[in-house]
């Protein structure tokens, strides 16, 4: 098989996909059984340029939400860059019409590509990383995933039960709601990861992250009690201002990216992407 060209990553090709997913760190905390790639290849498309020995030069992947195309991920090796494979990559990954997300790195290279897309940069994506404890958090209760999906397609622009459910049976995953808000909490050693996280306003979502994070913290034993935890926030998401104030630090920061259509689904003020499922 030529080198130039791509296919979807089958079963067979998922070392190859993940060595590379191992040269970005991109596989940090996801259980070794199962990580948000599985998911891309189940519920949306996984594509890998080979080499000729069937390795892979880079790969790229996309989740659906409803009508929207949300490129999770384009990662090319180093020593590969520059050469045409993010193009061709690309090309494949977003070819149609419809709505379309992603959040870009700080690679100029990268951002001009999805600009040629027709994405827009509207607002950062900010990585917050702190203390797992000490934030004051409503009551909530264990969300049923039918409401989650119902409330997961109005904010996030679109419905995806299926990749919900999916993530919802991942070890270390539990299901929050307070209000009209839901939030996904997993822990993974002594960290804990927020997302997604939505609400019928911004209100509804800020309280069911607090109290997913509080509960999630209450309800693990001494030794095992989560002392990190990391979240995904829009730059315009009320949450910024109170995680910033109690000693939240940003630890790094994507561009949100998304065409006029999706723009349109999208509730940024009252959505928390999943840093990996979006």
């Amino acid at each position: 098989m030529a080198e130039s060209m791509t296919r979807g990553a089958e079963e067979d090709d998922m070392p190859a996909v993940r060595a590379v997913a191992a040269r970005f760190g991109l596989l940090r905390g996801w259980p070794s059984t199962r990580d948000f790639l599985d998911a891309e290849r189940a519920f949306g498309t996984l594509v890998l340029a080979p080499t000729a020995d069937d390795q892979a030069r880079g790969f790229g992947g996309t989740l659906r939400r409803g009508a929207i195309t949300h490129l999770g991920d384009l990662f090319v090796l180093p020593e590969h860059q520059s050469s045409g494979v993010g193009r061709t990559l690309l090309a494949e990954l977003l070819a149609g019409d419809g709505p379309k997300v992603t959040f870009a790195s700080s690679d100029p290279r990268a951002m001009s590509l999805y600009i040629r897309y027709g994405l827009r940069a509207w607002c950062p994506l900010l990585y917050l990383t702190g203390p797992a404890t000490g934030l004051p958090g409503p009551p909530v209760r264990e969300a049923r995933l039918e409401e989650i999906a119902e409330l997961d397609a109005h904010a996030g622009g679109g419905a995806r039960a299926d990749t919900l459910a999916w993530y919802a049976s991942t070890p270390g995953v539990t299901r929050h709601a307070t209000g009209q808000g839901y939030a996904f909490a997993r822990v993974s050693g002594d960290e804990v990861v927020i997302g997604p996280a939505g609400g019928a306003t911004p209100r509804d979502c800020t309280e069911a992250v607090l109290g997913a994070l509080a509960a999630t913290t209450r309800a693990s034993g001494a030794e095992t009690t989560p002392r990190v935890a990391r979240i995904a926030v829009p730059g315009v998401h009320p949450l910024v201002s109170p995680l910033i104030e109690a000693g939240w630090r940003i630890g790094d920061l994507d561009t949100f990216m998304a065409d006029d259509s999706a723009l349109s689904l999208i509730r940024l003020d009252r959505y928390v992407p999943h840093p990996d499922l979006g």
